[in-house]
């Protein structure tokens, strides 16, 4: 992969085949729909991400178009790097805002020495359980529509590696945080299980993507911008 090829804001693509676009996404889309889009004014239509974000999430997709989708899964295998903020007393099934609060247990001491304590029961390689609300298939299924239906179902698990997990300043009862993390982490089962070993629950209620490798969101085309700039 050559630098000129890898497109970053505000250089436009002299050519759309073998090139890695960086885009930052929006809140309320789903990264299918950043390809949806590219494709409507690419002349290539092999276009393809290496990993999905979210609606609720905002930041970096790396997307992949002609030759370049050949490297899909270097681009998934980088580690990541995400900001975004835990809810703490309250619990979601989609552990995220998405879905209605259900649960409320007052947070209690919320000392620096009791967070940063349990933040580090997070780091290193753990074991998390996959949301009921993710598109992970479970009996030839994918467990949202599962999660849709009421239907109950044994939530599978994976090993994934925490590499750091700092934590902000609380306000009230939202802390922020900064996580980075192998591939198949799902920061939102991170913010559901960090909740829980605290006793009081949480859920994610922002959630950004600065950083996939060496690619930061900082040089990323937002998707508006970019079919602005390209119609």
């Amino acid at each position: 992969m050559t630098p000129e090829r890898v497109l970053a804001y505000p250089t436009l693509p002299d050519s759309w085949d073998d090139l890695v676009l960086l885009v930052d996404k929006e809140e309320g889309m789903t990264s299918f729909d950043i390809i949806r889009r590219l494709r409507r004014i690419s002349p290539v239509r092999k276009i393809g991400h290496a990993g999905t974000l979210d609606p609720m999430a905002t930041g970096l997709v790396i997307c992949l178009s002609g030759r370049a989708t050949k490297r899909m899964t270097t681009f998934m295998d980088m580690e990541k790097v995400y900001t975004g903020t835990i809810r703490l007393g309250e619990t979601t099934a989609s552990f995220d805002r998405e879905t209605p609060v259900e649960v409320v247990r007052p947070p209690g001491d919320l000392s620096r020495g009791r967070l940063e304590e349990t933040a580090r029961l997070f780091v290193g390689d753990i074991t998390q359980t996959t949301p009921v609300y993710s598109a992970v298939k479970v009996g030839g299924e994918r467990l949202y529509r599962k999660a849709r239906r009421g239907e109950r179902v044994t939530l599978p698990t994976r090993d994934v590696h925490i590499s750091e997990f700092t934590l902000g300043e609380p306000d009230g009862a939202d802390l922020p945080f900064r996580v980075i993390c192998s591939k198949g982490t799902y920061v939102r089962s991170l913010a559901s299980e960090f909740g829980e070993a605290l006793g009081c629950g949480g859920h994610l209620i922002a959630l950004r993507r600065q950083q996939i490798g060496h690619y930061r969101v900082c040089d990323a085309w937002p998707v508006s911008q970019l079919l602005d700039a390209m119609s």
